[in-house]
């Protein structure tokens, strides 16, 4: 059986915060606001599987208002929620991610993240697409004001 899920992740850009996408650490002057790293990507792909596997989202299951999850590093959770698929004898299949922020320009990272990404949902890299946008201009992203990512995954049993 094949299952879908999505998942979308913003954060405030704020001065004094590193900024971590994917897991790896992108050269910024501002960096994601949030109670955990505010890595919008590592958020919108846990909530991706999580709405596949019809189990809430991250803020259900790893609340702000829980001392436990702050500054915590969004690799522990999107482990914890492949875990828990994992437990279910469901596997992932691929995902699709795309982040919306308007500089740096992230081509550089793209590939160390699918590297890590890949790694944390044991799949094959070719299993795992990353993309970057910019806001050309337009709303808060385009602003830089903040960070957002969107993503697709596919999961079977």
């Amino acid at each position: 059986m094949f299952r879908i899920g999505i998942g979308n992740d913003t954060h405030r850009l704020v001065p004094g915060r590193p900024l971590k996408l994917g897991g790896v650490h992108i050269a910024c002057e501002r960096g994601g606001e949030g109670h955990s790293d505010a890595d919008a990507l590592l958020h919108a792909i846990s909530d991706a599987i999580l709405g596949a596997l019809c189990e809430g989202d991250l803020g259900m299951h790893f609340p702000d208002t829980d001392p436990q999850w702050k500054d915590a590093d969004s690799f522990q959770l999107l482990s914890r929620v492949v875990w828990l698929a994992h437990e279910r004898n469901i596997h992932i299949v691929n995902v699709d991610a795309t982040i919306m922020l308007e500089a740096p320009h992230l081509r550089p990272y793209i590939l160390s993240m699918r590297e890590r990404i890949a790694e944390a949902l044991a799949v094959d890299i070719g299993c795992v697409s990353v993309k970057a946008k910019t806001g050309e201009g337009l709303d808060a992203i385009g602003q830089g004001l903040a960070v957002s990512a969107q993503a697709v995954v596919l999961i079977e049993s």
